[in-house]
């Protein structure tokens, strides 16, 4: 695509790295294929192409945001299922995180949309405001459906929706400290415990903590990290993403001053994208970009992680049938597409894929909330095409997607590592018949 940004504007680093990006476009459209909004929508617009024609018009005219297009931007899941499709290398990542923060600074949003989109920035990454906000949810849940009537409320109302019937304690092994791994010592990580997830399912990291010390590997929950910083990055904050970015990269590289450590273990794939990130989004911070490069070197989705040391024989082989969803960030945004499929089947579950398994869920951080309308014909979409699959149980490795999928679907939905953490002996999974269970040594 042919540019015609001035040498002032390329001054600036972040046009600079823009315009490298949308000279790699060639218009091709092979991304339209695989866009969730333009198969849902059929508007050009709400395809990556389209959406990159006007990134491209508002940045290289230096002009500020127009309500034409926030719409276009704001119905993008971020899902990045057109960069795995992109035979040319668009980084389109990187080119609409631009364009957000641009729009975030430029274009003044209706009172009710900037009231919510602040409400959610404040909650969502803070565990202890989070708890606090399910529990009045929970009061507020009768008038759901009222809200959702109104056009200026119905995130408003999706929100209520989603709120769990009822919140898991806070776990202990949240807290800063070492699990120290059990038998000889076969490798030392770091875990982040993140924040919505700790809240929704904080068992989700219980059992990656269990697992792992069973294995013999040493996990440490450092003291002082938090979010990584996705929420607020994809709704364009970028100063609020580079403070969680820079006390995360703190806070782990003082794990690794304490000891090496051979990974950063990520539980939930959202979180890993943006982690494994961190050295682009530090890279003009002369004080963090080496660290931040160094943590990104380290992140690794729990998956990824099992798949690289050497598992026993599982103890049990349970035979149940599993739908494995791939979460977005986890297939395009890390482009790990294998190892969980491969450790399921390793572990005795009968592994099957769903039709379509390249669209997003609708999930997609805070889409659901801001984007329920499409967000529900993409859950609705997948719910199909996994229930066609005759699997009993889903697994899936991004809390997004778990809370998601649940919504809608007839049969469990579970994180990977649960599954996993069963058939090498931990407990069985809530929802699972365990009547095809088979101990490994029969």
């Amino acid at each position: 695509m042919q540019t015609n940004f001035s040498l002032a504007q390329l001054a600036d680093p972040h046009v600079a790295e823009s315009e490298k990006i949308l000279r790699k476009c060639v218009h091709c459209g092979f991304c339209t294929a695989t866009c969730p909004t333009y198969v849902t929508l059929g508007n050009e617009l709400d395809s990556p192409r389209g959406r990159i024609y006007l990134i491209k018009d508002m940045l290289e005219n230096g002009r500020p945001a127009d309500k034409e297009i926030v719409t276009h931007i704001d119905r993008c899941l971020s899902c990045l299922a057109c960069m795995t499709t992109c035979p040319s290398g668009v980084n389109y990542m990187h080119l609409v995180d631009h364009a957000r923060a641009h729009i975030e600074e430029t274009y003044r949003r209706p009172l009710l949309d900037r009231l919510t989109r602040a409400m959610l920035a404040f909650v969502l990454p803070h565990p202890a405001r989070f708890r606090a906000a399910l529990r009045l949810a929970k009061l507020a849940q009768p008038f759901a459906g009222q809200f959702e009537k109104i056009p200026a409320l119905k995130p408003l109302g999706a929100m209520l929706k989603l709120a769990p019937a009822s919140i898991p304690k806070a776990s202990p092994m949240a807290s800063p400290g070492i699990h120290a791994g059990q038998g000889t010592r076969r490798g030392r990580v770091a875990i982040l415990t993140g924040c919505a997830q700790s809240v929704l399912d904080p068992a989700i990291n219980d059992t990656t903590i269990s697992l792992l010390t069973r294995l013999g590997v040493e996990v440490v929950v450092p003291q002082g990290e938090g979010c990584c910083g996705a929420l607020v990055h994809h709704m364009g904050r970028e100063e609020a993403a580079l403070a969680s970015a820079r006390q995360n990269v703190d806070a782990w590289t003082r794990a690794i001053e304490q000891g090496d450590l051979d990974a950063i273990v990520i539980t939930a794939s959202g979180c890993g994208t943006t982690i494994k990130d961190y050295g682009f989004m530090l890279r003009l911070d002369p004080a963090y970009a080496e660290k931040a490069a160094r943590v990104s070197a380290l992140a690794r989705d729990i998956t990824e992680y099992l798949a690289s040391i050497d598992l026993p024989e599982p103890v049990h082989k349970p035979g149940t049938i599993v739908a494995y969803h791939s979460a977005c960030s986890m297939q395009h945004g890390q482009k790990i597409t294998r190892q969980p499929k491969e450790l399921l089947a390793k572990a005795g579950f009968v592994v099957r894929e769903p039709r379509e398994g390249h669209l997003c869920c609708g999930s997609a951080g805070t889409y659901n909330i801001l984007q329920s309308g499409i967000s529900a014909k993409l859950r609705d979409r997948k719910v199909r095409n996994i229930e066609a699959t005759g699997a009993e149980i889903v697994a899936t490795g991004n809390i997004g997607c778990i809370t998601q999928i649940a919504s809608a679907a007839k049969m469990p939905v579970v994180h990977t590592v649960k599954l996993l953490d069963w058939a090498y002996g931990g407990p069985k999974p809530e929802g699972i018949r365990e009547d095809r269970a088979v101990v490994a040594a029969e």
